[in-house]
């Protein structure tokens, strides 16, 4: 089975009952993880979780399936849950479809996120026609796509958003759902909402919740990196502290940008940026006061084909934070002052 993010909200928990295997994939990264976080809860027995990478299965293609056919300590159920980088997984999930298909005993669920992975891949083209498994493919997004799944989150945390409400959170997580649901997450917490006693919000209480974004929060910091301007990374970093600001959510802008990157430089082919219109680039997230500074970004990672490096790179940055969270900081300062090298070298 295949979906992408146009029908995978109507046809994505039918799916959870009738498949087993789940292969998320497409160039919005963050819209195929916050589905895969959603179609875990639709599982009808998720249990607990298990999580691997996509390196360790590459590493030993029988790894997944030995996982998915035992059983947790307690006899629980438990579900698999993969993070990969392109096809990484494919032979792991080559190796559990065949002895599937052998005999060799039910599995348990197996959810993979795989990055830089598309509907052309190995893997999707491996999975796409087996009725027990599920391609979810995800586009990027635009803002009429992102304000409704905004006002649903809401609605499901007991917070009734206006229309321009919803667009504001829209806007300010740069259409990625997960900062969006971070957002979402802690308004409700101010208000005291719940689905039981749901509230109205106000754009005063969205202000008071200080997130900070674009002026105030990340941009600067993206942008310095992004463009390659390395003595401004030390006081955006020392800004960064002294705001408060998680290391992981400001790597999330990161891949957010660098994913508007690729979406732009696929759009333009080897066509100058100054060809896109103002159509194309409010469809690929470009506003006003950004524009120079994308403009000048992409013309640095085009060359040498260095989007590609960048994305692994950040994946890779990613789970280091999730697993050393304790020196989260430190190794983000460093990454990020390498990836500003990458792109001052063009300067």
């Amino acid at each position: 089975m295949k979906l992408t993010n146009r029908d995978f909200a109507a046809k994505g928990r039918g799916a959870a009952g009738s498949c087993s295997i789940f292969f998320f994939c497409g160039q919005d990264e963050a819209g195929a993880s916050a589905a895969a976080n959603d179609l875990a809860t639709w599982l009808p027995e998720p249990g607990e979780r298990v999580e691997l990478s996509g390196a360790e299965l590459r590493g030993d293609p029988a790894r997944l399936g030995d996982e998915a056919r035992s059983t947790s300590l307690f006899g629980d159920k438990r579900h698999i849950w993969v993070r990969a980088t392109g096809d990484d997984a494919h032979d792991a999930l080559k190796v559990l479809t065949e002895t599937g298909d052998m005999g060799a005993g039910e599995a348990c669920p197996v959810i993979v996120v795989a990055t830089s992975a598309t509907d052309k891949s190995r893997t999707a083209k491996l999975l796409e026609k087996r009725k027990d498994a599920l391609v979810a493919l995800f586009y990027p997004p635009d803002l009429r796509s992102v304000v409704p799944a905004v006002r649903a989150m809401a609605d499901a945390a007991g917070v009734r958003l206006g229309g321009d409400l919803a667009e504001r959170i829209a806007r300010g997580a740069n259409l990625d759902v997960r900062l969006a649901q971070s957002e979402v997450t802690k308004l409700a917490l101010y208000l005291d909402a719940s689905p039981q006693s749901p509230v109205n919000a106000t754009a005063e209480d969205l202000d008071a919740i200080g997130a900070a974004s674009d002026e105030d929060g990340f941009m600067p910091l993206v942008n310095a990196v992004m463009g390659g301007q390395t003595n401004r990374i030390a006081p955006e970093i020392a800004r960064m502290k002294q705001l408060g600001l998680n290391p992981v959510g400001v790597l999330l802008a990161f891949e957010r940008r660098a994913a508007q990157l690729a979406r732009i430089a696929a759009e333009l082919g080897s066509r100058p940026y100054t060809d896109l219109d103002k159509g194309a680039k409010a469809r690929l997230g470009i506003f006003f006061k950004e524009d120079r500074e994308i403009g000048n970004q992409l013309a640095r990672w085009r060359q040498r084909n260095n989007l590609d490096r960048l994305t692994l790179r950040l994946v890779e940055m990613h789970r280091e934070l999730l697993t050393n969270s304790q020196a989260a900081e430190l190794l983000l300062a460093q990454g990020l002052t390498g990836i500003a090298r990458v792109a001052g070298a063009g300067r």
